[in-house]
């Protein structure tokens, strides 16, 4: 039996699908609630799976970045004009349309590569174990849609 911890975040985030037959290939936003799933198959000497804080700390940035921002398909014919005008509150997306699936995906790379620098490194107030896995990203594009990526 494993031990599970989720620590989530939220942010308005504003997307438009390029391939998207109907209105979702039109700027549009969402209230994203992120969450991170992480396990481990005991407890640390804190009696914790880690804490919540270090993961805060790893992935909290890096998701704050798509707080009031517009993601967007770099292949989109506006994509040019749009970062030239609003900088680094339009987020690309090499050739792929931002769904909320690939920003589950994106998310969760991004902490695995956090999370296994950290574990290998100087840990000064918040232990990290290797054996503390992520196990997911799930994001909520509305109260009754989500995407999650796991490996």
């Amino acid at each position: 039996m494993a031990f599970r911890v989720c620590k989530s975040f939220e942010v308005e985030s504003g997307h438009l699908l390029s391939k998207h037959p109907d209105k979702c290939r039109y700027p549009h936003g969402h209230t994203r609630k992120v969450e991170c799933v992480l396990s481990a198959e005991t407890l640390d000497a804190n009696e914790m799976v880690c804490d919540f804080k270090l993961v805060k700390m790893l992935i909290g940035a890096f998701v704050e970045q798509f707080d009031h921002s517009l993601c967007i398909n770099t292949q989109d014919p506006q994509y040019a004009f749009l970062k030239s005008a609003y900088g680094e509150r339009v987020i690309g997306f090499e050739a792929q349309d931002p769904t909320t699936e690939v920003l589950a995906k994106t998310i969760f790379d991004h902490l695995r590569i956090q999370l296994s620098g950290y574990s290998n490194g100087i840990q000064d107030a918040y232990p990290m174990r290797r054996c503390v896995k992520l196990e997911r990203v799930r994001v909520w594009e509305t109260s009754s849609s989500w995407a999650e990526y796991w490996e």
